[in-house]
């Protein structure tokens, strides 16, 4: 076989390669299903395992609260739901194993920040986050 031959191959090779050994082991079971309306935010995923990460969704609100329903089961680790307002300003941040509807502070209104902060979690995530009336 000719050098260049082998050249030629060496390079994709070595691409998948480096892919492959960049790639983490948590990041199966981590397939978020999102519906990202004005409004309206909702955020599920029905197989985490062992996952470390974040995920972060920008949201669009007109108005300057929003009401949290979280009906989440977290079996191991944490899962946490931080929400920053237009003006960067943190207007939530609660454990995802608490359930029920809660209030965000008044913000800004405009481009919010939904953040889910996953540490070493296992379990089924499902959130909606809406503008209050």
């Amino acid at each position: 076989m000719s050098s260049t031959v082998r050249k030629t191959w060496l390079v994709p090779a070595l691409a998948i390669a480096a892919v492959l050994a960049c790639s983490s082991s948590t990041e199966p079971g981590i397939q978020p299903q999102v519906n990202n309306v004005t409004d309206n935010f909702q955020y599920q995923v029905s197989n985490v395992k062992n996952f470390t990460g974040t995920k972060v969704y920008t949201w669009q609100i007109t108005g300057t609260q929003a009401s949290v329903n979280q009906a989440t089961t977290v079996t191991a680790g944490a899962i946490a739901l931080v929400i920053k307002d237009a003006a960067d300003v943190e207007v939530y941040n609660q454990s995802l194993a608490v359930n029920g509807t809660l209030d965000t502070a008044v913000g800004t209104t405009g481009a919010w920040t939904i953040q889910v902060q996953y540490t070493n979690a296992t379990g089924t995530v499902n959130f909606r986050v809406q503008k209050k009336p």
